[in-house]
């Protein structure tokens, strides 16, 4: 658990540190999710993928929560630092910018990928957690899309987070926040019309306002209208790395149809996986896709790479780089999906990016 610590808790403290001091510290935390990680994982590349998973933590509960109750006081404090650059030393509008960066950052790549972990877990405490997560950054429906349409529909049609192949980011975006937002409220709500005895008394579309109306009053309370900006622009922010992850990690992969029309089991073959060290680490294993998808509820410190799990030629935070120029991406993926099954593979749709 030391690496998956330090690759997640350093980059916290730097930006908190920036966010209160500035200067340094700000770029410190920033570099550390983006330079420090490209370099490790380049330097000790494959390392992970050779990891035995009997030899890793076989939980990591404690480190989940830790960044849970880390999230909201470090949004806050970004918002803070942005909207009103209260701070022990002034924070200059390079600093400002430095820690929506950094903060947005950490939220996409880090805060992500934990409250995702948490929103699988069966106690209810950490699944409340997870939803906080994605509530406070203005996307609470994420917690139910994921679980109740994505890991149901993944890689097919019916799946608004499975790209097609040749679909560009930008024209993916809308639509899987749209898709997914209305397909988790149309799942939920039938969810409950089958059963009168839910975890929530309440619909969970209610709680996930609840809390996007606390952040979002909250930032203008502490900040006024520059707060409410920052909090937008952070939610932003890590909103648009959270459809990268989905975009990137099923891209083009499509579950085949069995003779009775339905589509076959979810296996190895249906998510992209990276292998690279310290990126995983700080993703908590989220580049271990297939294997999630087929042990959804597998603590994130056991999940394992296999020889038949397709790969990513980078990690996953320079894919999703990439993915942000639509013609680079298709030039990089799309004969790696051709040179996969092709049954594995949707056919090729007009390039729109």
């Amino acid at each position: 658990m030391i690496l998956f610590a330090l690759a997640t808790l350093l980059p916290a403290v730097l930006l908190c540190l920036g966010a209160i001091w500035g200067g340094v510290w700000i770029w410190a935390g920033v570099s550390a999710i983006t330079v420090l990680c490209f370099t490790i994982d380049r330097l000790i590349a494959g390392e992970a993928a050779r990891r035995n998973a009997d030899t890793e933590f076989p939980a990591g509960d404690v480190l989940s929560v830790t960044l849970a109750l880390l999230h909201l006081p470090m949004l806050l404090l970004a918002v803070t630092a942005i909207g009103a650059g209260n701070a022990v030393l002034p924070l200059t509008p390079w600093d400002r910018i430095g820690v929506l960066i950094g903060f947005g950052l950490f939220f996409g790549q880090i805060g992500h990928p934990n409250a995702h972990e948490l929103i699988h877990r069966s106690g209810r405490v950490l699944r409340d957690l997870g939803v906080m997560i994605y509530a406070t950054l203005l996307m609470g429906h994420h917690a139910s899309a994921h679980r109740l349409v994505h890991h149901v529909h993944v890689a097919t049609g019916a799946d608004p987070n499975s790209a097609p192949k040749g679909l560009g980011f930008w024209r993916f975006a809308p639509r899987a926040w749209l898709g997914s937002f209305r397909a988790g409220l149309r799942a939920e709500t039938a969810l409950r019309s089958r059963s009168s005895r839910m975890g929530h008394p309440i619909h969970p579309y209610f709680i996930y306002t609840g809390w996007s109306l606390i952040i979002i009053s909250s930032s203008t309370a502490l900040a006024g209208w520059a707060g409410l900006l920052a909090c937008l622009g952070l939610a932003g922010y890590a909103q648009v790395q959270i459809l990268l992850a989905d975009y990137v990690q099923h891209y083009g992969l499509r579950r085949s149809l069995r003779d009775n029309g339905k589509p076959e089991p979810v296996n190895a073959a249906h998510s992209w996986n990276s292998p690279h060290l310290f990126s995983s680490a700080m993703m908590l294993n989220a580049p271990r896709h297939s294997d999630h998808h087929i042990h959804p509820s597998r603590p994130y410190p056991a999940l394992r790479l296999t020889p038949d799990m397709p790969r990513l030629p980078h990690s996953l935070p320079v894919m999703a780089v990439i993915a942000l120029i639509p013609p680079l991406w298709r030039r990089v993926m799309d004969h790696r999906l051709n040179a996969l099954s092709p049954t594995n593979v949707t056919p090729a749709a007009p390039a729109s990016d």
